[in-house]
Parts: structure tokens; C-alpha cells; sequence
């Protein structure tokens, strides 16, 4: 079971893609803007999960973007969005579906619905770029949990950074 456009423009991973072969899965990458660690994106998905939830509206986190990804079906409900904070690619999130939408101002945009658990991953250095890029299932770091990362994650986040800025981890 694929993930396929659904007639509301939203891609998800409920909606069956008949006529299609599996894709293989796909990631983006994003750079973080504000967040200096991720508590500090932990942080922000909670503020604005509270403040959703004040107003009444869906508390699931989101990111906005200009473009659709032109790759949706492959990322949508499989994929995850893998941030860079600070110049190292440090967790992801999977991303849950992908909604276009035309903002107040006529202007075509794309939310990515987001799950809001940030899960961290090896780091790794990443130079800046501007939006979003692909990064293919082979080419992502492995998730950090005590299982498979041994020691590395349990060590503070500002260390792995380092000793990933070094190539040593």
C-alpha cells in the first residue's frame, strides 16, 4: 500500500495508490531556524501544540513551505522531515501527510503534518542551504536509541555535535 493524492490535494499514507508500484521511501532535509538543540524544538512543538489546542484548532504539529514536493507520494506517511540545527543534521520527525493550501494572499503553500515526536538521529555536519532537499532512505543516519547507538545516546547533545563537526563520530 502506496500513498496517493486523496481528492482533497492532501497526500497520505491511508489512501491506497492503485495503479502504482511501491516507491521507495524518501526524506527531506530542512534546516531548523531558531531552535539552538533539540529541546529547544521539543520546546516549540509543545508551545505551539498548547496553543492549538487553546484556540481549538488540530494540535498535531506542522511546518509550512512554499513548494509541494513534487515527490509527496513518496515521502507522505513513510518519510520524515531530518533537521539541521546549528550546522549538524541532528533528529527528524516523520512527516504524516502533506496538505497544499492557497494562503490569505493567494499564494500557493504546503503544510507538512508532522508527528510530534522528535526522534534523534547520528549527527552529521551539513552546510547551509536554502528550503528543503531530498535525502534518499540509504543516505539517512541511523536513529539514536540505547539499542543501537550504545553510549553515543546518552551523550549530551553539544558533544555529539563536536565529535560529529570532527568526523569523528
Amino acid at each position: 500500500m502506496g500513498s496517493a493524492r486523496r481528492p482533497n490535494g492532501c497526500y497520505n499514507a491511508a489512501m491506497p495508490a492503485f495503479a502504482k508500484p511501491a516507491s521507495p521511501i524518501l526524506h527531506l532535509l530542512k534546516l531548523s531556524v531558531g531552535p539552538a538543540s533539540i529541546g529547544d524544538l521539543e520546546a516549540r512543538i509543545a508551545r505551539n501544540r498548547d496553543e492549538a489546542i487553546g484556540l481549538g484548532r488540530d494540535p498535531a504539529p506542522v511546518h509550512t513551505t512554499r513548494m509541494v514536493p513534487t515527490r509527496a507520494a513518496e515521502i507522505a506517511g513513510r518519510g520524515s522531515i531530518y533537521w539541521v540545527i546549528k550546522g549538524t543534521l541532528l533528529c527528524r520527525q516523520a512527516i504524516t501527510a502533506i496538505v497544499p493550501f492557497t494562503d490569505s494572499d493567494g499564494i500557493g503553500r504546503c503544510r507538512l503534518v508532522l508527528d510530534p515526536v522528535v526522534t534523534a538521529v547520528a549527527p552529521r555536519p551539513c552546510r547551509p542551504f536554502q528550503g528543503w532537499r531530498y535525502l534518499k532512505a540509504d543516505d539517512a543516519p541511523a536513529d539514536l536509541d540505547a539499542r543501537t547507538a550504545g553510549g553515543l545516546a546518552e551523550m549530551p547533545e553539544a558533544l555529539r555535535r563536536e565529535l560529529a563537526g570532527l568526523g569523528l563520530i
